[in-house]
């Protein structure tokens, strides 16, 4: 008792509420004590004690137990000294602790911890005007602050996450299947996800929310990689050989449009998949809380939910003609893992496939006999497909164009038979329609394009080559780094895009006019004075989508080096003018085609003679929003030659007279060009061994 009442001699009553009301009845609720022990004003005392607000450490009696008046202090202090982490725990943990945490949060003042010489706790900080707050502090003032504007935005939030979730799992892989009834359907991903998610610990519910959000965004950009595919090449897009074409896809984009726009769509479509991926991740996130926390509506609805969609498949419910009851995305990831399995395959068989050639041990004085001495040129029209002749707003165009260069090439003694060669790829990816022309391989794959460049099997090109009876030459004005396939093909010399001397405009993709591309060719190889006849390759992309501007022909004596196009590129129609509109890229395209026909036959004209002959053709058809909507795969392909001999090795194939393919001529697979070419001009198969 001594040493309590020299503490209470020391000290004001005001200095100690605590202790001058503790013979008063214990009506304070906890919560109030702690409030109270805080909220006290710091002041020092005349003695220099510690602030009365820290409570002074309580005396012992001499049993050891605090002495009478200091136990509820002892209680203050451990509550004012316990941390802001320690408070929020427990104010998870029980509803009064809840109460004493969002006390504190609006207590005014500082509040000073026991033993640090007055300085504010992080809590107390937090309550200063103009301190750092933290963002669940500030949050739940706003909330408190303004009640209704808070609904309506969690309200909203949450619908826009309920309507986000719900495109993405019923989100078509094309795009004319983007129609709003493809929306109005119920997902079953949907269902199974309100039957789990509800029902699993906090930290597990929003992990496995979160992982099936990110999940979810990465089937979505597949989606859309897809609609992009099928619209530009006519196929879906394959997750393990495609992603190196999206390096083409933006220097395409460079080539057409310049590197501000091309970097500006780049940097922004990376923006766009990584901001899917966290929104889509938050919105299950959301929506799997929410469930959690009305468990016993969520399983009511979902209930109703499945028994709904289990009676629609039953009875095979549908709206405009799609089903009520849908499964797109499990169908969409089965599709997928479908592809990766067939993918894989066929690397294996096809390498099998490629060691098995028919010719591949056939002597060279028994190739291609009949045509020695001839000099031959293998021509590829870009994107030149069956569209560009039967189509009704290309056809006029180029049919005319056709007939007048069929009557042209007779006039100067030239006879041309043609027919159809189905490719093996469209829109797009023209080098593996090249090589399957060549190989007598289907190559409608990057993988199997790699496998067959790097193999010995032989090519159309190479079995000049091999003969050693003719010099082999590429004409590649598409061509704008390293080509090392250019062995595989067997050509001894290859002129890429900077080789040919051209100093005029770019057309778009294009690096050249063909005009000038053939007199180059003219120039430097096919108008020199050879030791051997001349075999050679030459892809002509004045024709290459977009098709904007397209070249004029020119004086042939005054192409010079090309300077000339540059008035004719800056009054030629811009890429932009026609990216998005249907018909008048289908008008610029026939355009284009003409324009290469042209350039070809007059070059024919005026430089092939007796021992020439010409075999050219399309690599694919053009681009969906050009062929049209499942398009065919087929493109033209004609031999034109003055010796008749050349023409009657053929005569057997059927092929329509001229250079424009009837309706009904042969369709044939281009990979099967290879071996009948041969064979009508007179090699002898020899099977190459397999191992």
């Amino acid at each position: 008792m001594a040493a309590e009442n020299g503490a209470a001699a020391g000290t004001s009553p005001d200095q100690l509420p605590g202790t001058a009301k503790e013979s008063e009845p214990d009506t304070h609720t906890p919560e109030a004590d702690v409030l109270n022990s805080r909220a006290a004003p710091a002041r020092p005392t005349p003695g220099g004690s510690t602030d009365p607000g820290e409570n002074p450490v309580p005396s012992k009696a001499a049993n050891g137990t605090c002495a009478p008046g200091t136990k509820r202090a002892a209680e203050n202090r451990a509550a004012t000294e316990a941390s802001p982490d320690q408070l929020t725990g427990k104010a998870e943990e029980s509803e009064p602790g809840k109460r004493v945490a969002e006390a504190e949060a609006d207590a005014p003042g500082p509040r000073a911890a026991a033993g640090d010489g007055g300085a504010p706790t992080p809590a107390a900080a937090a309550a200063v005007p103009g301190s750092r707050r933290g963002p669940v502090v500030r949050w739940r003032e706003v909330r408190r602050a303004h009640p209704a504007a808070s609904r309506v935005l969690r309200v909203t939030t949450t619908v826009l996450a309920a309507v986000l979730v719900l495109v993405a799992l019923l989100m078509p892989n094309q795009v004319h299947a983007l129609q709003a009834d493809r929306f109005l359907r119920l997902p079953a991903e949907a269902v199974v996800g309100a039957v789990v998610l509800p029902w699993l610990p906090r930290r597990w519910r929003t992990a496995l929310a979160a992982l099936a959000g990110t999940a979810l965004a990465s089937t979505t950009v597949l989606n859309l990689l897809d609609m992009g595919f099928n619209e530009y090449l006519g196929r879906a897009f394959d997750p393990i050989l495609d992603w190196e074409l999206l390096d083409d896809a933006q220097s395409y984009l460079k080539d057409s449009f310049g590197g501000t726009v091309t970097l500006v769509l780049t940097v922004g479509l990376v923006v766009l998949v990584v901001l899917l991926h966290v929104v889509l991740a938050l919105a299950m996130v959301r929506l799997a809380g929410l469930l959690a926390g009305h468990r016993r509506a969520a399983l009511r609805g979902t209930l109703v939910a499945a028994t709904v969609w289990i009676t629609c498949t039953a009875l095979s419910v549908q709206v405009s003609g799609v089903p009520f009851a849908a499964q797109r995305t499990t169908d969409a990831l089965k599709i997928e893992a479908r592809r990766v399995r067939t993918t894989l395959h066929d690397e294996a068989a096809f390498q099998k496939e490629a060691k098995s050639d028919a010719f591949g041990a056939t002597p060279a004085a028994q190739l291609v006999p009949d045509l020695r001495g001839k000099d031959v040129i293998f021509t590829f029209i870009e994107s030149y497909g069956r569209s560009a002749i039967e189509d009704p707003v290309i056809a006029p165009g180029v049919d005319s164009t056709l007939d007048t260069s069929t009557a042209a090439l007779a006039a100067a003694g030239f006879h041309a038979k043609s027919g159809w060669l189905t490719s093996a790829t469209y829109g797009g990816n023209s080098w593996l329609g090249h090589s399957t022309f060549m190989s007598g391989l289907w190559i409608d794959n990057q993988n199997r394009y790699r496998t067959v460049t790097s193999s010995d099997h032989l090519s159309l090109t190479k079995a000049f080559q091999k003969t050693g009876d003719w010099n082999t030459v590429g004409i590649m004005p598409g061509v704008q780094k390293g080509w090392p396939e250019a062995k595989y093909y067997g050509l001894d010399k290859v002129y890429n895009a900077f080789q040919m001397g051209y100093q005029g405009p770019k057309f778009s993709w294009s690096t050249m006019p063909d005009q000038y591309a053939l007199e180059a060719f003219q120039r430097l190889e096919h108008g020199k004075k050879q030791d051997k006849p001349l075999m050679s390759e030459i892809i002509l992309t004045s024709s290459h989508q977009p098709w904007a501007p397209v070249p004029k022909m020119v004086d042939w004596d005054t192409l010079g080096d090309g300077s000339e196009f540059g008035s004719i590129a800056d009054a030629g129609v811009k890429p932009s003018a026609i990216v998005t509109d249907s018909t008048r890229s289908k008008q610029e395209y026939g355009k284009s085609v003409s324009y290469s026909v042209t350039a070809l036959t007059q070059f024919l004209e005026r430089y092939g003679d007796d021992d020439t002959v010409l075999v050219f053709l399309g690599d694919h058809q053009p681009i969906a929003r050009v062929s049209g909507e499942n398009a065919n795969r087929d493109v033209p392909v004609a031999i034109v030659a003055k010796d008749p001999k050349v023409l009657d090795a053929v005569s057997s194939w059927n092929w329509t007279d001229g250079l424009k393919p009837a309706h009904n001529a042969p369709v044939w697979k281009m990979s099967s060009f290879r071996d009948r070419f041969l064979t009508a001009f007179g090699s002898t198969p020899h099977p190459s061994r397999t191992k």
